[in-house]
């Protein structure tokens, strides 16, 4: 009688099974479409690029695009790695910032608007580091022990820390700073910046740790439900701190790119560049939702921003069109994420 009763019931946990199975393979299809997605529009502007400028296909200008969003990929691989846990971190402009110009200010003299303590080049590039993950420590605090709104909280650590810069440099621009402040942007191997490759290493180590490494995956189950993966005993509190200080980190070396190929720190480093953070990251499916994105679609967001803006900087198009510009193609990219991921992200 039991095998009589039972296995009904199993056969329609079967077909369940199946049905679901049937249903999730074109979405998990068009989830791996939706990391590829933007390739197809690359190859276009390119393309369009190599009719609007000659000089837009050559290797200088090539070389050139990937330097300049070389720091761009260091905070949109920062911003994705805490957007997937379901939380923001807006501050990470700032971090950009004040981060480098506390170092150079520990390394430079009193007299070249510095701290007047003179510490040693090495000293100075470890406090950078140390001031990234300080701010990420306490973004952490704020959002994790008290949980606080990240939203908020890092929306007020960004008004706090561009303050503090401001107030620090005066307003003005540090310039009077060792070659080694500006080596990752202006060192050259194998015929591209440092910087460059520091990049792809980034993202290629944080695509290993989320496709294979347990923490890798907490991250996805943290941004999918917190609740879920603290009972399946996920550390959700700890990883979600350290994912801040990281993310802070990551922010502040970014930084360091930016002054190497500026050739310098103004009060202003880093100022709206989250925007563009989040366009990229968007753009690439990271969702805003949390617990879904690959880092090849926010490298390919931020290659497909890197273009554009090279592009219309060829084009001679006016700046102020250009943030405008990111604006449509966000739009696009939320509508593209409907059609191939099933699901609009809020």
């Amino acid at each position: 009688m039991k095998n009589s009763v039972s296995t009904p019931a199993f056969a329609a946990a079967q077909a369940d099974a199946a049905a679901s199975a049937r249903r999730a393979r074109p979405r998990i299809q068009l989830a791996r479409l939706r990391d590829f997605a933007l390739l197809p529009a690359l190859v276009l502007l390119l393309v369009i690029g190599g009719f609007v400028s000659p000089s837009f296909l050559t290797r200088a200008n090539l070389i050139s695009v990937l330097g300049a969003s070389a720091a761009l990929a260091l905070v949109v691989l920062a911003e994705s790695l805490i957007v997937l846990t379901g939380k923001f971190d807006l501050s990470l402009e700032s971090t950009v910032g004040i981060a480098p110009a506390v170092g150079a200010m520990l390394v430079m003299p009193a007299a070249s608007a510095g701290f007047g303590l003179q510490w040693p080049a090495f000293a100075g590039l470890a406090a950078i580091v140390a001031a990234g993950a300080l701010i990420g420590f306490i973004n952490g605090f704020l959002v994790v022990r008290l949980r606080l709104n990240a939203f908020i909280v890092t929306l007020a650590m960004l008004i706090v820390l561009r303050g503090m810069l401001v107030g620090a440099t005066k307003g003005g621009t540090l310039f009077d700073m060792p070659s080694s402040f500006f080596a990752l942007a202006t060192t050259i191997v194998l015929g591209l910046p440092v910087s460059v490759w520091l990049a792809a290493a980034a993202f290629a180590i944080a695509a290993f740790m989320l496709r294979y490494h347990r923490v890798g995956r907490a991250l996805y189950a943290i941004g999918g439900n917190p609740d879920a993966a603290r009972a399946a005993g996920i550390r959700v509190e700890r990883i979600t701190w350290g994912v801040f200080v990281l993310g802070s980190v990551l922010a502040a070396i970014g930084g360091l790119i930016v002054t190497g190929y500026v050739g310098a720190i103004n009060a202003n480093q880093g100022n709206g560049m989250i925007f563009t953070v989040f366009a990229a990251a968007v753009i690439g499916g990271i969702s805003l939702d949390g617990g879904k994105g690959t880092m090849l679609g926010a490298l390919s967001g931020v290659l497909l921003l890197g273009v554009v803006q090279n592009l219309l900087t060829l084009a001679q198009v006016p700046s102020f069109w250009i943030q405008a510009i990111y604006g449509a193609i966000i739009l696009g990219s939320l509508m593209v994420a409907r059609l191939t991921g099933g699901e609009a992200q809020n």
